[in-house]
């Protein structure tokens, strides 16, 4: 971010005309009304451009056409009634819809009156830098972002809001490369110890536990062991073949087909003795466990007599917790978020018991069936048991087995 003394430039006021200003390099730069919206997204605006380029600033570019243009924001707004209808699915809006309005917040914050002509890509890069200073991103993330912008800028181009030069000049800025960034790197998801994952399943309830075994011995992903019905298990061989009612890839056409052995058999086994159409591990249900099963601590325990006064103490504290957070009734299945609380309810619980146990989160079980499958059968088998329909995409999931590598260094190395 470009400083001046070792500081941010900062917003003052301009007394005699009233305008926010900001002196850059001896430059007074007006910003319009102080205090104004519009004053204050340009003054975000300058900072985040100057920060691609502190050397040399991007000036805004002027508008040349005579012809009134929309603004970002009017095309925003456009994009996002297209968006309700188009990232839903079951009467239900996507989690990709989610991604799109924090991808192109930061967007509408920084240009939101700005002519959607006017927006070129040192503009993009500008915005693409606030997500790295300011949010903080990692360069995958960033990347994915702004690749959402670009997709709000191709549609416009579409439905002929704004030129399609205005499109294929963002295409000209590149994403992000591994080390060539000022954006933070995040680790790549590591296959988990079978040893970590035994030693958790004591401390959550069977549900939960029963979601981890069979997530880690079939390969599925979080979001399909949490939609697990009868109905959309095949039972009628040696191995059962569970069909998810919707998944990922769904959109494409694809068709996710998981195979089910005995042990994760024997595993589903309590849990299918319900609706047909109902989902096998219920929150609700899991909860009614846990509280069954909770330590009873009786009155006799306590040493002392219990005041009055301190029981109508309690029963106020407990009624102000449920006014200012009423509890929240209980799902009938999980979802991706619920499930790993569930899991890191679990690394709490042995904590407080004195046990240590390495973090790890569900996207890792995939990863270790991925790598145990490649191992013992190949990158081809590994393919077919993570649905992948690509081999360059299960080389994410399995990770090479090293062994080998050695045992030929050991014999001809």
């Amino acid at each position: 971010m470009p400083k001046r003394n070792g500081r941010v430039p900062s917003y003052r006021l301009h007394k005699p005309s009233g305008q926010a200003r900001v002196i850059v390099a001896g430059q007074h730069i007006y910003l319009g009304k102080y205090g104004s919206p519009e004053s204050r997204e340009k003054y975000a605006r300058l900072i985040a451009e100057m920060s691609v380029d502190e050397a040399h600033p991007v000036a805004a570019k002027p508008n040349c056409s005579s012809q009134p243009e929309i603004s970002i924001n009017e095309m925003l707004l456009a994009y996002w009634q297209f968006a309700e209808t188009y990232y839903c699915k079951d009467g239900e809006p996507t989690k990709e819809l989610e991604c799109m309005k924090e991808a192109i917040w930061p967007l509408r914050q920084l240009y939101g009156s700005t002519k959607a002509v006017d927006f070129g890509p040192q503009a993009l890069k500008a915005v693409r830098q606030h997500m790295i200073a300011e949010q903080n991103l990692c360069r995958n993330v960033v990347n994915r972002r702004i690749g959402r912008i670009k997709r709000v800028f191709k549609w416009a181009v579409a439905e002929e809001i704004v030129p399609s030069s205005v499109f294929h000049g963002l295409q000209a800025l590149a994403g992000l490369r591994y080390g060539r960034s000022e954006a933070r790197e995040t680790e790549p998801i590591k296959p988990v110890d079978d040893q970590h994952v035994d030693a958790v399943l004591p401390f959550v309830t069977p549900h939960v536990s029963a979601m981890i075994q069979v997530q880690r011995l079939t390969g599925m992903r979080p979001s399909d062991v949490c939609k697990m019905r009868p109905c959309d298990i095949d039972r009628s061989s040696d191995v059962w073949v569970f069909e998810p009612y919707e998944h990922k890839n769904r959109w494409r056409g694809h068709r996710r087909l998981i195979p089910i052995g005995p042990k994760a058999q024997a595993i589903l086994q309590p849990f299918l003795d319900r609706d047909p159409e109902a989902f096998l591990f219920s929150p609700r249900e899991s909860e009614a466990w846990r509280l069954e099963h909770r330590p009873v601590y009786f009155k006799h325990e306590r040493k002392t007599r219990v005041y009055p006064c301190e029981l109508r103490v309690r029963a106020a504290k407990k009624e102000a917790r449920k006014r200012r957070k009423p509890k929240r009734q209980k799902g009938d299945r999980y979802n991706t978020a619920s499930y790993r609380q569930s899991i890191d309810y679990g690394f709490a619980k042995a904590k407080a018991a004195g046990v240590e146990i390495p973090h790890w989160h569900p996207n890792q079980l995939r990863h270790t069936r991925g790598t145990e499958v490649r191992r013992d059968h190949g990158i081809e088998a590994a393919q077919v048991v993570l649905g992948h329909a690509r081999a360059d995409v299960t080389q994410v999931y399995a990770e090479k087995n090293l062994q080998k590598a050695v045992e030929i260094a050991r014999l001809s190395g």
